[in-house]
């Protein structure tokens, strides 16, 4: 019997050493994945029997190096199944499916210097992800990714260049250089994919460009270099699909499991919750806020650009408060609204600008920690190199290491690591109400950026802006549709006791009354126990439920009057 598993297992690495392709299905074997060698490392993807990526070109290139994508031969194809399920510390759901088959395939350079390197590849019922693995033997700088995503048409699909910016819709040949990732394609009336990355942590960001010799191929753009001294892993470059835009943002949670499982051992610190942004800057007005969020059930308030100077001013230091007078005349006992903040069960979160973090970030956690402070929102960081995204999610890690949450601003997009570091609950990287969207951006945001996770989206509900971006309905629905666990809420108002003068952030002195529409947001979980879309037309109509104990929330958002039945059978 051994003698005969042995004689298998010869005949079988014979085969492996002769093949020329690998194929890999997906556990309910609708999607297929087939690398293949040939005249060049390549692959192509299936769904149902239809091609989704047409045969598309791997590798990497490197500097003062040959580039890893030809004259290959596979030496070793390792398989296995995983099929269990996790529990997130917070989530769109309370338990997330991990099923998917993964193959690692080594290959060997035929021609000198015979190197080796594997790529590792996961097929999911929810879609395809595949990243490089390659072992240093010296300094290793990758200078270009060679992987390409081939389509044989031109399919409409959602475009913007920069994390906070207008969605357009257009066609795979307008693709501009540099379009944001996830990036959703339509294929046809019943498939649409989303293209992008997962567990970018220390690598160069990736972007999608189009090809310069074939209008129909979108290309792995990475944001400048990225140099290694030792073995590494590429992120993951992944392809979703779904049989609607609606399935896409459900499956979202595709992108965590890409990622390692939580590193911390303990999580109780970590509390979700809504968060009022002070507007003051001033002692009175930061009281009024804890008041206001002890008798509303939010969690937090938050203070923002201004207290410990001018956020651009490089002699500003976030050790000490020092209010800029151009946003506030002060004064702010910022301990002692804290402390305040203490006995009404009320944290505070405060923001810090790239400008003090980056000269004074370990001084400013175990200050901040010693405080009492929660969390903090860091502001206006650098993102896309390999040295700021390598900087960014240290950052995020030792803010772990002082019990520390964390909201990153502006445009940094998640590619999952809140899985890993669930301290980092929130972030940008999105046309929040900062921005003043109206509905039909907010209809393709939803569908687009959402599936990436969680987005600060800073809600607004007094402010005059809301009349310009939809109705105040719309704003209840935008508070259940956009996902946040710091849900910021009220983000440019101030409650009736702060002070009306001059003060802090946002342009107008907006006070919330207290209506019977609050009792809406006071209700109003920010994290859930399942989430279902209901129907979903990218820039035009969405309906989503998310269910919180044994109540449902329902949102539906329009960007033009339509009368619809709305199935309650979830």
């Amino acid at each position: 019997m051994n003698k005969f598993l042995l004689v298998l297992c010869f005949i079988s690495n014979s085969l492996i050493l002769q093949a020329k392709e690998v194929k890999v299905l997906s556990p309910d074997k609708k999607t297929v994945l087939i690398f293949s060698t040939g005249n060049s490392l390549s692959y192509s993807i299936s769904y149902a029997g239809v091609q989704v990526i047409a045969n598309s070109p791997l590798g990497l290139e490197f500097e003062n190096d040959n580039p890893l994508s030809e004259n290959l031969a596979i030496v070793s194809a390792k398989r296995k199944l995983v099929n269990e399920q996790w529990n997130p510390v917070y989530g769109e759901k309370n338990t997330y499916s991990d099923n998917y088959n993964e193959v690692t395939i080594q290959f060997k350079e035929h021609k000198e210097p015979f190197r080796l390197f594997s790529v590792t590849s996961r097929v999911y019922n929810e879609g395809v992800a595949f990243k490089y693995n390659v072992p240093a033997t010296k300094q290793v700088i990758v200078s270009r990714e060679l992987t390409g995503f081939k389509f044989t048409k031109d399919y409409p699909s959602w475009i913007t260049g920069a994390a906070q910016a207008k969605y357009s819709r257009g066609n795979i040949s307008k693709t501009v250089n540099g379009t944001e990732r996830p990036y959703v394609i339509e294929m046809e009336q019943n498939r649409f994919i989303a293209l992008g990355e997962a567990a970018l942590v220390d690598h160069a960001r990736m972007k999608f460009s189009r090809s310069a010799k074939d209008s129909l191929m979108l290309v792995a753009a990475l944001d400048g270099k990225a140099v290694y001294n030792t073995d590494f892993s590429t992120p993951w470059r992944f392809v979703m699909i779904a049989e609607s835009a609606g399935k896409l943002l459900e499956n979202n949670y595709f992108i965590l499991n890409l990622n390692h499982s939580s590193a911390l051992v303990d999580a109780s610190w970590i509390k979700p919750g809504k968060v009022i942004r002070e507007v003051t800057l001033t002692t009175t007005g930061g009281k009024a806020s804890i008041d206001f969020a002890a008798k509303h059930n939010l969690r937090y308030i938050e203070f923002d650009a201004g207290w410990y100077g001018h956020e651009y001013d490089n002699a500003s230091s976030a050790l000490a408060v020092n209010v800029d007078p151009s946003r506030s005349a002060g004064p702010l006992a910022l301990q002692e609204i804290i402390d305040y903040g203490k006995l009404k069960d009320v944290g505070v979160i405060l923001y810090v600008n790239q400008r003090a973090l980056s000269r004074q970030l370990d001084s400013i956690l175990p200050l901040f920690k010693s405080w009492g402070v929660k969390g903090i929102k860091y502001g206006f960081v650098n993102v896309g190199s390999q040295q700021n995204t390598s900087w960014l999610h240290e950052a995020v890690r030792k803010a772990a290491d002082n019990q520390l949450m964390i909201d990153i601003h502006d445009e940094y997009r998640p590619t999952g690591y809140s899985r890993t570091y669930p301290n980092l609950l929130t972030q940008e990287g999105i046309r929040g109400e900062e921005e003043s969207p109206d509905n039909h951006q907010v209809l393709i945001t939803m569908f687009t950026r959402m599936i990436a996770g969680a987005g600060d989206f800073t809600n607004c509900y007094f402010a005059p802006r809301v009349n310009n971006m939809g109705s105040h309905a719309s704003q209840m629905a935008k508070a259940i549709c956009i996902y946040s666990p710091w849900q910021f809420v009220y983000w440019y108002d101030r409650p009736d006791d702060s002070p009306r003068q001059k003060g802090g952030a946002g342009s107008t002195a907006s006070v919330i009354s207290e209506i019977p529409d609050l009792s809406f947001y006071d209700a109003l979980p920010t994290v859930w126990d399942d989430t279902k879309v209901i129907e979903a037309k990218i820039g035009e109509f969405g309906t989503i439920a998310r269910k919180s104990g044994d109540d449902w929330y329902v949102g539906t958002l329009t960007c033009k009057a339509r009368n619809f039945a709305l199935p309650l059978l979830f």
